[in-house]
């Protein structure tokens, strides 16, 4: 396991790469330490209590080990008509997810927590994000398969990748459907003085 640099005071629970690089685009330094829960265990409920309540799973585990430090979690899900999509495990669900995508609006949900368990702070909350798919043709389906990109992404498409040509339109967050709300986690940052913005003079 990773030990969290002293200087950085922030720790990304995750092992996501589009998380990862999202934080950094942002200009921040942190660690990274994955959680290694047991989403099993999770109850089930709505799909926006869910996704909160697993980002804070997500959070608070790394956070035990890390008191002093605040730790961010996440867990992002795709639902189409009130049905959950998770990761394709074959060939055959990737095609079965983007057909039931084709030409169709649903929604991206991303829970996120950011907690520091010695300060006894925590903040958590659910966003959420309209996507439209433009219809797509059965070739461009087969296409977008054998890319591979589908496999490993919840709704076996990613908006960030080749996958930017499914998307006609989103109504909300971007940063939101690639992995996590970064404007949303940002402002909780400099409200909490995690991070401190300056302007030149």
């Amino acid at each position: 396991m990773k030990t969290p640099t002293e200087n950085f005071p922030l720790i990304l629970a995750s092992k996501s790469p589009r998380r990862r690089y999202l934080l950094e685009q942002a200009g921040l330094k942190f660690s990274v330490i994955p959680s290694h829960i047991d989403e099993t265990k999770i109850p089930l409920s709505s799909p926006e209590i869910y996704v909160r309540i697993l980002s804070e799973a997500k959070a608070g585990s790394v956070s035990q080990k890390y008191p002093d430090k605040w730790v961010i979690g996440a867990d992002t899900i795709v639902l189409a008509n009130g049905e959950i999509l998770g990761k394709p495990q074959s060939k055959n669900d990737a095609w079965t997810m983007l057909k039931q995508l084709s030409g169709q609006t649903h929604q991206v949900l991303t829970g996120y927590a950011v907690v520091c368990k010695a300060k006894n702070r925590k903040i958590s909350d659910t966003v959420k994000t309209d996507v439209l798919f433009k219809h797509l043709t059965d070739e461009e389906i087969q296409w977008y398969i054998q890319t591979k990109e589908p496999f490993g992404k919840a709704g076996s498409y990613a908006i960030q990748g080749i996958g930017s040509f499914l998307v006609k339109s989103i109504r909300g967050s971007y940063t939101n459907v690639v992995g996590l709300p970064v404007c949303e986690v940002i402002e909780f940052l400099i409200k909490e003085k995690i991070i401190h913005i300056k302007a030149q003079t």
